[in-house]
């Protein structure tokens, strides 16, 4: 297998730059637009917007070339339930309770219940390093929710929002290892943002959101935000994150995993006066350290030829990129996103990472 050549200089650091502070902001859109859309609901409109305009795009571009198999429909609901219904629908659920920065510290988690998960289901190796990782990060929550007064949080929120990075890992591993996606990137997350504008749908439902959706009482801002949501969130955040897949190295690309958490908590605290104690900072910073530990396992891992990482299994370089971009979003070794929300695919063709 070559060696890959990576790009260098301005473009790497503003895709980086604009993952970093898009899908770091992204805590405080969905903060903004439940105030006054219930977080379910809100959420399936997103998707269903997002997922609609790629699906469309590539029905226009290529035809019934892009049409997805049955079990490649299939597979992508599975994931996309997982992902965004699972994993950004609790996300916004829990922040109807929880601040924002908050939020995203316990999504930040995602790499830890990766690699437990795929630990005991795929019996994927935990290195030492992994190990204590994991350790660090559940020492890091219990830090974080065992404070009372003016660090009390509710127990509902924090509970969601810790299952919320278990859905995305449970998705993340279907996807790299059992899934069978579209070859095409924009079809593969289009069906997903459209499968989990259904399971979000349903979730609202089930909990009377219809009921208490009242669309002449939504905000401008709400508005505002939910458009930034669906453009700037999904689109922008997603395109620039595949093309790094694309050019850059993984272990620069992993780090957004513990920058992400830290714009949210700046954010919620310069535009929603959010709240930080000395006790949020110092559980956060520990989190923050456990994922790194545990990004860095597993790239050593995956460079040491003991663990593939699903993005270097997924990029084929000699492929069309027009065809076979990563279709990527929140998975895989490098850490947690929840935008926009869709997966990567492993190719059986590749048997170890560049």
């Amino acid at each position: 297998m070559p060696t890959r050549r990576y790009k260098t200089g301005l473009p790497v650091w503003l895709a980086l730059g604009t993952v970093y502070v898009v899908w770091g902001s992204t805590y405080l859109g969905i903060a903004v637009a439940i105030e006054t859309m219930p977080p379910f609901l809100m959420l399936a409109i997103r998707f269903l917007v997002a997922g609609g305009l790629l699906v469309g795009w590539e029905l226009l571009r290529n035809g019934r070339a892009a049409l997805p198999t049955r079990r490649q429909l299939r597979d992508s609901a599975i994931v996309g339930a997982l992902l965004l219904g699972i994993g950004n629908g609790f996300v916004a659920f829990g922040e109807k309770t929880v601040a924002s920065g908050i939020a995203a510290i316990l999504v930040a988690m995602m790499p830890l219940w990766l690699g437990v998960f795929g630990w005991l289901y795929f019996r994927e190796r935990l290195s030492r390093l992994a190990v204590l990782g994991v350790a660090v990060g559940l020492l890091g929550v219990t830090l974080l929710v065992s404070g009372g007064g003016s660090n009390a949080f509710d127990l509902l929120g924090i509970v969601v929002l810790l299952v919320a990075p278990i859905g995305w890992a449970h998705g993340s591993l279907f996807s790299a290892h059992r899934a069978q996606l579209p070859h095409r990137a924009l079809m593969a997350s289009g069906l997903q943002m459209l499968a989990g504008a259904g399971a979000l749908a349903i979730e609202g439902v089930l909990i009377g959101e219809v009921g208490r959706f009242h669309p002449e009482a939504i905000s401008l801002r709400s508005i505002v935000a939910l458009i930034y949501l669906a453009s700037i969130g999904s689109m922008l955040g997603f395109n620039a994150y595949a093309w790094l897949l694309r050019h850059a190295p993984l272990s620069l690309i992993g780090t957004y995993a513990y920058v992400n958490p830290v714009v949210a908590v700046a954010l919620g605290a310069i535009f929603l006066a959010e709240p930080i104690s000395a006790r949020t900072l110092i559980a956060s910073a520990v989190i923050v350290a456990a994922v790194a530990m545990i990004v860095t396992a597993r790239g050593r891992a995956a460079r040491g030829g003991e663990v593939e990482t699903p993005e270097e299994a997924f990029v084929d370089e000699s492929r069309d990129p027009s065809i076979d971009a990563p279709a990527t979003g929140m998975t895989a070794a490098t850490g947690p996103r929840p935008e926009p929300g869709v997966s990567l695919r492993l190719d059986p063709r590749r048997g170890s990472s560049d």
